[in-house]
Order: C-alpha cells, then structure tokens, then sequence
C-alpha cells in the first residue's frame, strides 16, 4: 500500500519540482498544440519617464495702480479669455486726474499758439526795424518754452491715461483664472497687490528627467538637443496620466536642456501635449513614452510563448516534420501587447504559443495553427 502512495506522488513532485513533464504517453498520439508565426511589423521601442505638466503661461494679476477695489467681473476658476474684464478698481480720482492733464494740455497749447503769434509779429517788426533783435529773442524763446510745455502736458496726459485704463484690470492671456485673492472694498497697492492667476492650458508643456546613459543613447538614434537639426527629426511622444493603463495623450519634444544636474545625474527634456478639453491641470504627474530607437522590422511574440530555462528564455519551434527544437531568445520590451525578440527568431518560424507544458525538444506534436493579430488586445 506504501508504494502504491509512493508512485503515485513521486510524479506529483517532480512536477511541483520544475522537472519536464514527460510530453507523450508512450504509444499515444502527438500531443495537440497551438502554433503561429511571429508577428514581423516596423516597430519602434519606447522608454517610460515619469514627469509633472506645467503652464506654458502662469499670470500673477497685480494691480498696476493703488485704490479700493469697486467690481469683480468673473467666475473663480473660469475660463478667460485674453482682454476679458477682470476687476475694477475705483475710476474717480483717476478720472479727475485725467481731467486736469486735459485741461493743462488745453492751456499749455493755448500759450503755444500765443506766443508763435507773439514772435511772428515781432520778426515782422524787426525787419523793418521798429523793435530790437534782443526783443525778438525773447519772444523765440517763449515760443520754444510754450512748446515745451505742451509736449510735457501730453506727457502728462498720457500717463494719466494710463492710469486711468489700469483701474481696468483686463486678462492678459487666455486660460483658466484661480480664485480671487482680495475681495470687493479693499485697497490695493500698485505692483504689490496679487489679486489672481491664470494660466494657460492648451497646449501645455511636460517636463521630465531623462539619466545620463539614456540621453546619450537618445542623442544618437533621435538626433535629439542637436540645435538645428532638432526640427528635421521631430520627436513625437505619447503620455498617460496617473491611473490609465495606456497613454492618450499626444505631444511633441521641443527643448532639451543645455547642461546635467550633477548632483542627480539626469538632464531636463520637456514636450509639448495637446489639451483641447483642459482636462489636465499644471501640477499633475504622468508618464511620458518615449522612441528610444529608429523604427525597425521587429520579431513579436507572445509572452505565453516564452519558457525558462533556469537562467534563459526559450520558445518551441516546431519543425516541418513537426518535431520540436527549443530556441534560446533575448527579449524585449512589450510592443502592442506582444513581446519584442531582439535575437533568436528570424520571423518565418513557426512556433508554440499555447500548450508548452505538453512539449519537448525531439518530440512531435499535433500543430493547430492560429493566425496572431497585428496588436494583441
């Protein structure tokens, strides 16, 4: 009774142990298998980085002269548009500023005019002798100081303009505005006095790191950072948010660094990603998939194809005869959900894809063939 319980687990354990498992019955049949060919296609490798997005254009609102804050005119966290009305500050005592300078301006012109009469009737006058060349020059000079005068009083009025445009606090660019910072009533000081901020959401930039290693390599097959030429191969590049498990959004690298950070190792490369629906805020992290090679025929396979070898990975080849032979592989990174051969398979081969418990090398089986479909869902 003790052996029977003995045979009976001895191939138990060898199975639990990693042994092969004997693939025939001796006398049986083949052993049914399913088979394919790899799935030869242009590919190109992508590396993974992790990033932050950040505003292309971020806003501090200031005022830009003093007084009580009269009216605010929109929404906390709408969208702006450039030149939308954002606050008003009290018009009045700029309103009568501006007044005066026209004023001013009014009258500095009205002694203009007087004194250019003056001196035309004296220049008349001193041609026929009947006032002095010293008289003459006076009157020359007020002219010229009258001129003066009303050049300094439009002077005046402009600024006074100006300031009187500014109690008009308007959104210099388009994007989304924060909340409002000082409420309706209180003083504001010019320059000091941050009263919001916008910034802006399509398209906005994602900046991440990239080691020293990788860039090298990248600098190489991408031609990236190369001044000039960094227009003849654009860099277009795919990000996924925290949480999707595959990137929707498109974008395109515009800068690399000019210099390492030496005490992280790593040098900054930032893209450009389209955000038409401002779904993505200036803050937020995501991961940035980047060419890491040319685009070149590559080898895939899946990875239920792929067995071990203590140390190596192998992938069954059934021959013309339908005798199978282990192949040693090198692998990749997964590409379209199948899983990149760097060498090992050609691509004519036909190989086994599900059933690789029931084969081994010398062995025939009994090949069902599947077709593999170009992305592996």
């Amino acid at each position: 009774m003790r052996r029977h319980w003995l045979a009976a687990a001895i191939p138990a354990l060898l199975v639990v142990a990693g042994l092969p498992a004997r693939a025939q019955a001796p006398g049986g049949p083949p052993p049914t298998v399913i088979v394919a060919k790899p799935v030869v296609k242009e590919v190109v490798e992508h590396d993974d980085y992790t990033g932050r997005f950040n505003a292309i254009e971020n806003v501090d609102v200031r005022a830009r002269v003093t007084g009580y804050l009269e009216k605010i005119h929109f929404q906390d966290g709408s969208r702006v548009k450039k030149g939308d009305l954002l606050f008003t500050i009290d018009r009045r005592p700029y309103k009568a500023t501006l007044d005066q300078a026209q004023a001013a301006l009014a009258s500095a012109n009205a002694r203009l005019n007087f004194s250019q009469t003056d001196l035309e009737r004296a220049q008349t006058l001193s041609r026929s002798g009947n006032i002095s060349e010293q008289v003459t020059d006076q009157r020359r000079q007020a002219s010229l100081t009258a001129q003066a005068d009303v050049e300094s009083a439009t002077a005046a009025l402009r600024q006074a303009q100006l300031n009187y445009d500014f109690t008009e606090v308007r959104s210099p660019i388009d994007g989304r505005i924060s909340q409002r910072r000082v409420t309706e009533g209180n003083i504001v000081i010019t320059d000091q006095t941050i009263l919001t901020s916008i910034v802006s959401l399509d398209p906005i930039y994602f900046s991440f790191p990239v080691d020293e290693r990788s860039f090298l390599a990248y600098q190489g097959n991408l031609r990236i950072g190369m001044g000039a030429t960094q227009k003849e191969h654009t860099v277009r590049v795919l990000i996924a948010l925290t949480g999707e498990a595959k990137p929707t959004r498109k974008g395109v690298l515009d800068f690399v660094d000019n210099q390492f950070d030496a005490q992280t190792g790593s040098i900054m490369l930032r893209a450009t990603v389209e955000n038409p629906d401002n779904f993505i805020k200036p803050g937020l992290f995501g991961i940035i998939s980047m060419p890491a090679s040319p685009p070149f025929q590559g080898v895939l396979i899946p990875d239920e194809a792929v067995a071990t070898n203590q140390d190596k990975r192998i992938v069954y080849v059934v021959k013309d005869d339908n005798t199978v032979a282990s192949q040693n592989v090198r692998l990749g990174p997964k590409i379209d959900g199948y899983r990149v051969v760097r060498d090992g398979l050609k691509g004519d081969e036909t190989i086994v894809i599900s059933g690789l418990t029931r084969v081994r090398p010398g062995a025939k089986v009994t090949p069902e063939r599947k077709d593999l479909p170009p992305v592996k869902e």
